[in-house]
């Protein structure tokens, strides 16, 4: 029996965040180079993003390439780029068919002018979907988010003085790349290693986390309801007791 026949369809995360991990290892295990790694994980990708789709997930974001992936040698960032490029033009018919709606969060201003072209097309043309967000994490870096999104906040009262005192949260959330989307429930990381790595620090504060050791390439649907499946066996808090929870139920 599939695990996705366990899972409780009133329990289903609004929003999974996903931190694809271990595409070199896999590649390396296997004496392949490490782009044929991430050629497997984009397919990984994919298949997560049906998944999702399948159990009613209304968000899964991606984590494709940090800024810190900017450092990785010349060869291997080109060689991504190209793979971005040849996903988008190969999966631009699929996604619209399937009535997903693509959207990029981070410092898109790095992307060569030819992937940033053909991201924006794609972002563009599925604009109009309402099913599934599949929301691409490109040249991200939480700490570059939080940072931009405070000197926006600083340059929209620069000449225009207010009290700090009534600044809230939902009031900076607007200037995150994520303002317009819920924060994730549940984050994924694969391979094994136990880290955030930049990723979504503000918005993961009350998300359950789940870890395998299951490099991203092999990662399967099976995996991904079985992440479903642990984080509906989890209580969610929020900073309140076991005792509170139960009464609001």
């Amino acid at each position: 029996m599939s695990i996705k026949e366990k899972l409780d369809t009133t329990k289903i995360p609004q929003h999974v965040a996903v931190i694809m991990d271990g595409n070199g290892r896999w590649a390396a295990q296997r004496g392949k180079d490490r782009l044929e790694g991430h050629n497997q994980g984009a397919k990984a990708a994919r298949t997560t993003v049906e998944a999702a789709a399948e159990i009613g997930v209304k968000y899964v974001t991606l984590y494709a390439f940090s800024m810190e992936n900017w450092n990785r040698p010349k060869e291997e960032v080109a060689g991504l780029m190209a793979l971005l490029l040849s996903s988008i033009a190969s999966q631009l018919d699929d996604l619209i068919k399937n009535n997903i709606r693509l959207k990029i969060i981070g410092d898109t201003s790095l992307l060569p002018p030819e992937v940033l072209s053909q991201v924006n097309n794609a972002v563009a043309k599925s604009q109009q979907n309402n099913g599934l967000t599949a929301v691409i994490a490109l040249s991200y870096g939480s700490r570059n988010e939080i940072l931009n999104a405070a000197k926006k906040l600083l340059q929209k009262y620069q000449n225009n003085p207010f009290d700090i005192d009534s600044l809230t949260e939902e009031d900076f959330s607007k200037y995150l790349y994520t303002y317009d989307i819920p924060d994730p429930e549940l984050l994924i990381r694969t391979s094994g290693e136990l880290r955030i790595s930049n990723f979504l620090l503000w918005q993961i504060s009350y998300s359950e986390l789940y870890f395998t050791d299951t490099l991203w390439p092999d990662f399967s649907k099976e995996d991904f309801f079985e992440a479903i499946y642990q984080y509906q066996q989890r209580e969610r808090r929020f900073g309140k007791t076991s005792q509170q929870i139960a009464t609001l139920k």
